[in-house]
C-alpha cells in the first residue's frame, strides 16, 4: 500500500494514507478500536472495497487500476474468513468446504456439483489440517461454534490461497475456543508458509499469535512493529 485512502459515499473516512508493506509468509495482527478501520483494510486488500486514492499492490495485480477480471482472479487466491462463519447451515460440511473450489471448477460442474476427485481430495485435506475431518458428512448446523469456524478455515484452504485473511475470526467464540482456532490459523502459516492477515480485539491474542502487528486508530497506521515491540504503551496509543 501506498498513500492509500478509503473514503465511503456517505463521506466516511475508513483509510487515511496508509503505507503498509506485508511480505510473504508473514503473520500479522491487526488490532484498533471498533471503527478504526480494520475491517476497511482487510476488505481493500481483496478488492471489495475500492480505493479512493494511492496505490495498492497485491500479488501481480495493481488494485487502484484492476478491472473485474482481474478482482475475481485476485480473489481466488486469497482465502477469507469472517466473525460470522458464512456457512451454508443445511448442507454437509464437505460441500461448504468444496465451495472454495469455485475458482477452479467449471461453470457447469458447480451447477450440478460435479466436483472432481481430485478437488475432494483437497477437501479431505483441508479439514484434516485443522482437525475436523470426522465432520466431514455432517450437516454444518450441527457444529459447534468452534467447528464452524474451523469449517470456514478449512474452505479458505481448499482455495489454495496465496494470502489469508480473516476478520475477527474468534470474536463469537469463548477463550479456549479462540485460542485452538488462532493455533490452526498460526499453523497454516508456519506449515503451508501462507501469508495471513488478522483482525483482532483482544491485545493477549495479538501479542500471542502474530509476528508483526499493525495498529490502526481512526483509520491510519499508529504503529507498525514486530510483536516483541507492541509494550503497553503503544496498545495504549492505539486505543486511547
Amino acid at each position: 500500500m501506498r498513500d492509500v485512502t478509503v473514503r465511503y459515499a456517505s463521506g466516511v473516512v475508513a483509510l487515511k494514507n496508509v503505507s503498509l508493506d506485508i511480505r510473504p509468509g508473514e503473520m500479522v495482527s491487526v488490532v484498533g478500536l471498533s471503527g478504526s478501520g480494520k475491517s476497511s483494510l482487510i476488505r481493500t486488500i481483496n478488492g471489495l472495497v475500492p480505493i479512493t486514492s494511492g496505490s495498492l499492490r497485491v500479488g501481480g495485480y495493481h488494485l487502484e487500476s484492476a478491472r473485474a477480471g482481474e478482482l475475481r482472479r485476485l480473489r481466488g487466491e486469497i482465502g477469507m474468513i469472517f466473525q460470522g462463519f458464512n456457512l451454508a447451515k443445511r448442507t454437509s460440511v464437505l460441500n461448504n468446504v468444496l465451495v472454495g473450489r469455485l475458482a477452479h471448477t467449471t461453470t457447469l460442474r458447480t451447477l450440478l456439483g460435479a466436483y472432481r476427485a481430485s478437488d475432494r481430495e483437497i477437501a479431505f485435506e483441508a479439514l484434516d489440517r485443522v482437525g475436523i475431518l470426522s465432520k466431514v458428512w455432517d450437516r454444518a448446523s450441527s457444529l459447534s461454534g468452534g467447528q464452524q469456524q474451523r469449517v470456514a478455515i478449512a474452505r479458505a484452504l481448499c482455495q489454495e490461497p496465496r494470502l489469508v485473511l480473516a476478520d475477527e475470526p474468534v470474536a463469537s467464540l469463548d477463550p479456549p475456543t479462540a485460542h485452538e482456532v488462532m493455533d490452526d490459523l498460526r499453523r497454516i502459516n508456519q506449515d503451508l508458509g501462507i501469508t495471513v492477515i488478522t483482525n483482532l480485539h483482544l491485545i493477549d491474542l495479538a501479542r500471542s499469535y502474530g509476528t508483526r502487528i499493525i495498529g490502526l486508530r481512526a483509520g491510519e497506521v499508529v504503529f507498525d512493529g514486530p510483536v516483541e515491540s507492541a509494550s503497553d504503551s503503544v496498545f495504549a496509543k492505539i486505543y486511547g
